[in-house]
Order: structure tokens, then sequence, then C-alpha cells
């Protein structure tokens, strides 16, 4: 069976990153797609077996409705159309914000203290597995507690029938998935070095606003900390989750003669 990638991606510097590597590996065909360039998405019923994943963005799923952002909620129902119909699909930050909204959740700002103050959760901290890692598929070869990137000021609130996966200190909802043919990460593990430094220049006032004028280098300085862990941990989180949801696409294509196998 030849199962295909199918990036959806919101920025120029925010791509696939570890999550192409994996898929490489894994032998699977890779495709990027941009929603706000005017690229059209995949029919949700007819088009072959595909993993989606929506990667990340500094736009907001509550923002949908604002001048030039009008494709985000053309994408927000095309991944209500996707999830409706158990594609496998793997949201990342704003995408893993996206698919909790198309599947009936929501979206607010990330509020912390009494009383409540907006909080920009960025930089290297820790997110603990609500489940036993020798129980679960998912997350083997992973500690309970692993080190991420974290870069937003939302969070979401889980839909119906969603299952908490992860969280960290100041945001509960760090991982979720619905079934077996979805899953969120609020969290990054698929950035590499580059890449960070692409987004810190990127995003430096909003950086900065989180963690102060010497946020830049203090991010700087945690990824020669953490990054070289961060990014073998999140190769070995991408393949559980590569594994997962190819095995909820075969699975479709064979209960679903519409569904045509390649």
């Amino acid at each position: 069976m030849s199962l295909e990638l199918l990036v959806i991606q919101h920025l120029d510097c925010e791509g696939p990153d570890l999550i192409a590597i994996c898929a490489a590996e894994r032998g699977m065909a890779l495709s990027c797609l941009r929603p706000d360039r005017g690229d059209p998405l995949p029919d949700p019923i007819h088009s072959p077996p595909a993993i989606a994943v929506v990667l990340g963005g500094s736009m907001g799923v509550n923002e949908r409705n604002k001048l030039n952002l009008e494709w985000l909620e053309t994408e927000l129902q095309w991944l209500h159309a996707w999830h409706k119909n158990k594609r496998p699909v793997l949201g990342i930050c704003l995408g893993a914000q996206l698919l909790a909204a198309a599947a009936g959740g929501s979206v607010e700002e990330l509020r912390v203290g009494e009383p409540a103050k907006h909080l920009r959760e960025l930089g290297y901290g820790a997110i603990t597995w609500r489940r036993n890692p020798r129980e679960e598929s998912l997350f083997k070869g992973l500690d309970q507690s692993e080190m991420v990137l974290h870069w937003h000021g939302d969070r979401l609130l889980l839909p119906p029938g969603a299952e908490l996966l992860a969280s960290s200190l100041h945001c509960e909802e760090q991982a979720f998935r619905i079934g077996r043919h979805a899953i969120g990460l609020q969290f990054h593990v698929e950035i590499t070095g580059p890449s960070l430094e692409c987004w810190i220049e990127a995003d430096q006032g909003y950086v900065v606003g989180a963690l102060g004028p010497s946020g830049p280098n203090r991010l700087r300085r945690d990824h020669e900390r953490w990054g070289a862990r961060v990014e073998r941990q999140g190769r070995v989180l991408i393949h559980n989750i590569l594994e997962q949801l190819s095995a909820a696409a075969l699975f479709l294509a064979l209960i679903k003669p519409d569904v045509r196998i390649k």
C-alpha cells in the first residue's frame, strides 16, 4: 500500500522538519500544501489513503474570520470533514487547536494565576504523559516526562470523546487522541536547530514579549542543552504516531470501498 503524508503548512519557516525525515525513513511519499496560498485540499471522502499533518502558525483559530485569514475557516471546515470521515490526522500546535475545534472542541486564551493573566508558554519545558509509556504503544521508547518546545499563547479545550494524553505545568491540554485516527500535540518535537533560528528571527517580538529581551539567546542556549535530546525523542514519538495513523489509514481503506488504494 502506498501511503502519502499530506503536510498542511501555514508559514514559510515552519515546515515538517523531522516529520519529513521520519516519513522518508518509512518510505512514505510527502507533499506540502499551502492553503494560505490557495492550494486546494484533498477530497475528504474519495481521495487515496493519506495521513494529514497540520502544522503550526502564528495565526489563531479564533482569528479565522479576520481579513486575509478567510482561508483558515475553509481549512477548518475541510478538517472537520476529514475527521468526520475518520481520515488519519496529526495536528501540531495550531494544527492541534484546529483539530480540536474541527472535532467539536474550542480554543481560548491561555490564562494562569489569580487573577488570571494571559500566558505565552514559550521555550523548552517538560510534558508528562497521562499513561504509562510501558502500557501505551504511542509512547514506546519514551520516558514518563519528556522535554519539548512550547510556542503558544492559546489553549485548546478537548472535544467530546477525546482522550487527554499529556499535560505541562501551565497548560493541561498538551496532547490528545480521538479514536485511533486523530492525534493532537500542542507542543513541538518536529523542529530542528536551523528551523529554531528561523522561528526566533521571524517571531522575535513574540519571543521578547514572552521571555524578555534575553529570550532569543535563552532559547539558543536551551537548544544547546536540550535540543539533541528533544530531536532524538521527537523522532521516536513521530515514528510511533505514524505507525498508529498508518494502521488507521489501512483499516479505513479495507472497510470503505470508496477509498482507493494506489
